[in-house]
């Protein structure tokens, strides 16, 4: 009965951890279908962090720091956006430009702000986070493991955007692959000159495709400080987003094999968090610092062994100038 409650709680903790590796796999997804390569994941998110943060701690209102958080993630997408698309430039070189200013200026807006070193205050008033819902009859069903704490568990007890995100999923797959404005996306990824000669704006899809980029990264950064955490903390992505650009390139760009891999990367997040200080048998107690270590790890094996079969969009990294 151990360790079948603990597999439930891993895999209740695996679906709040995947969250934000979800929203912001699926926004890189939209970017990446047009063209543009979507680096900036880790610098919209931690700017979209501070941001809702700051403001829901400013004005006690979590839905405040939401709308603050996307405001300040799709402003940096589009700096990305006119730098890439309008200017053709590096779009690598562009995203990691944004990132690294993102990552100082966060910290020392809040220095500023609030002097509590680079943090936010702690946000524990009424309304200034996205606390977990708690569906009908879920506390009583909570007494009987099975299926009672399924029910209790995975089903009930997450805050809104994790609902959120999961809905994402099949309707991302709608928009990518069943309506006309996911038709003409995926064209101007793969050859953005049959778009134009069509007579569609290459540029206008691709900002299009950023800006939606940029609406989604701000709600996972607003999750990381305003529903996993309780204020923004110095570099608290960790790496996040380069985490879901990993498992949009392991889901081959495509809605629910990405679904999968960050749900697999998770997976071994949460697992890692269980394990600290747990003595195995043979193994032993595994150093903390290789249990942190290990959905890295595990990103780093998966991408040798599959990236070479997962084919990018053809016109990927490639800026596109109208034939005069």
């Amino acid at each position: 009965m151990e360790l079948y409650t603990l597999i439930v709680l891993t895999l209740a903790a695996t679906m709040r951890v995947a969250t934000p590796l979800l929203l912001a796999a699926i926004a890189g997804m939209f970017s990446e279908r047009s063209g543009v390569v979507d680096l900036g994941l880790e610098g919209k998110m931690l700017g979209a962090a501070f941001a809702a943060a700051a403001v829901s701690a400013a004005t006690g209102s979590a839905w405040a720091g939401l709308g603050a958080g996307i405001g300040v993630s799709v402003l940096l997408a589009l700096v990305i956006a006119f730098a890439t698309v309008t200017q053709r430039g590096n779009q690598v070189v562009a995203a990691m430009a944004v990132n690294i200013m993102v990552a100082g200026l966060g910290p020392t807006l809040a220095l500023a702000w609030f002097n509590l070193g680079g943090q936010t205050p702690q946000l524990d008033g009424p309304g200034q986070r996205f606390t977990a819902l708690v569906w009908p009859g879920a506390d009583a069903a909570g007494q009987h493991p099975f299926p009672g704490l399924l029910y209790a568990q995975l089903l009930s007890g997450h805050n809104l955007l994790v609902y959120v995100a999961a809905a994402l999923v099949p309707l991302s797959a709608w928009v990518l692959f069943r309506t006309r404005f996911g038709l003409r996306l995926r064209a101007v990824g793969e050859n953005p000159s049959a778009v134009d000669t069509a007579g569609i704006s290459v540029t206008g899809l691709r900002y299009q495709a950023i800006v939606i980029s940029g609406v989604l990264c701000g709600v996972a950064g607003t999750y990381l400080s305003t529903a996993a955490s309780a204020g923004f903390t110095r570099d608290m992505t960790a790496g996040k987003g380069y985490l879901a650009l990993a498992a949009l390139i392991f889901g081959k760009w495509k809605p629910y094999p990405t679904l999968g891999a960050c749900l697999l990367f998770a997976f071994t997040d949460a697992l890692a968090s269980r394990l600290q200080g747990v003595d195995l048998p043979v193994v032993g107690v595994i150093p903390v610092q290789a249990i942190l270590a290990l959905p890295y790890v595990l990103t780093v094996l998966l991408l040798a062994g599959f990236v070479g079969k997962a084919v990018a969009p053809a016109a990927i990294g490639v800026p596109y100038a109208k034939e005069k």
